[in-house]
């Protein structure tokens, strides 16, 4: 996933910087190059790109502004080739997930009839004979808009589709399971998609669905880690301050710094492999983060004598 690290800091908007990775401006000359034969100028290409730019960004930041709305929160937001990337942490509650995902295809669906409109009024107004070049501008301005929306909400973690589809499992399956299911469709919906991509010989498909197979793959590790997680046992005299479940007893947590596992509680936020210590951890339940110093639960003292 990309990352501030090569990264541009364009502006910041609610509360959220923006950042615009080096690599897209390689979409910048792709869309050129494609283009080329389609506008009488190059300038119309770029206009494109920027507008592809414009798009997404809306698109991120409706996830933002929705994950905002149901007490979560807000980071940065990264435009890269692949499209772009709102940090967000929303509550762990289904519901919420839900909303928070929903929202930026949500965005789109609001763009279809305007940008159709808008293409109608050009084919009306006879622009394709008069004005060619803003008449294609105009189309692809609609097609963009319609292929972000159709392949967004193919049911492909971790795609927004296959996202809300994990939303909506969590409410009957939970949370562990329902990221199992999920990832597990999704691993059969961009194997297909790959076979398309080939069939159809589709290099920029091609890479998209090499990012999601990757990025699906990592989900499903990671939902079978939770599910090991769920049914580890329970550490004693310690709960979230937040929802008051007992943290699994194991080496579950990952050092930073080392990359080593380590149980947290053990040795209070002490990194027995490197001496890194941590002050705070997020409950594998709600997602929290508190200090570690708040996750003890006080010692009753023993009645008086």
């Amino acid at each position: 996933m990309p990352t501030r690290q090569g990264s541009i800091r364009l502006f910041r908007l609610f509360g959220i910087t923006v950042y615009l990775h080096w690599a897209w401006f390689l979409v910048v000359v792709y869309f050129v190059e494609q283009s080329r034969g389609l506008y009488s100028s190059s300038i119309w290409s770029v206009l494109e790109c920027l507008s592809l730019f414009a798009i997404v960004l809306i698109h991120e930041f409706g996830h933002q502004l929705a994950c905002r709305s149901v007490g979560g929160q807000t980071h940065d937001i990264i435009l890269w080739p692949l499209g772009g990337v709102a940090y967000v942490t929303p509550p762990q509650r289904p519901g919420a997930q839900l909303w928070s995902i929903a929202a930026g295809p949500l965005v789109n669906v609001i763009l279809f009839p305007l940008f159709f409109m808008l293409w109608a009024l050009a084919r009306s107004a006879g622009w394709e004979e008069s004005m060619p070049d803003v008449y294609s501008y105009v189309f692809i301005l609609f097609y963009i808009n319609a292929v972000l929306l159709v392949f967004n909400m193919l049911p492909i973690f971790p795609l927004d589709g296959g996202q809300i589809l994990r939303s909506l499992l969590w409410f009957i399956f939970g949370r562990v399971n329902s990221l199992l299911i999920a990832t597990t469709i999704g691993l059969i919906g961009v194997v297909a998609l790959i076979a398309f991509a080939f069939w159809a010989q589709n290099l920029w498909l091609g890479v998209v669905c090499v990012f999601i197979l990757l990025n699906c793959w990592g989900a499903l590790m990671q939902a079978r880690t939770m599910s090991r997680v769920a049914s580890a046992p329970r550490r004693e005299g310690f709960a979230c301050p937040a929802c008051k479940a007992a943290p699994p007893r194991g080496t579950y947590w990952i050092c930073g710094q080392c990359r080593r596992p380590f149980d947290i509680f053990e040795t209070p936020g002490l990194c027995p492999n490197c001496g890194t210590q941590y002050a705070a951890m997020s409950c594998s339940e709600c997602g929290t983060m508190r200090p570690i110093s708040d996750w003890e639960i006080a010692r009753q003292a023993p009645p008086p004598l």
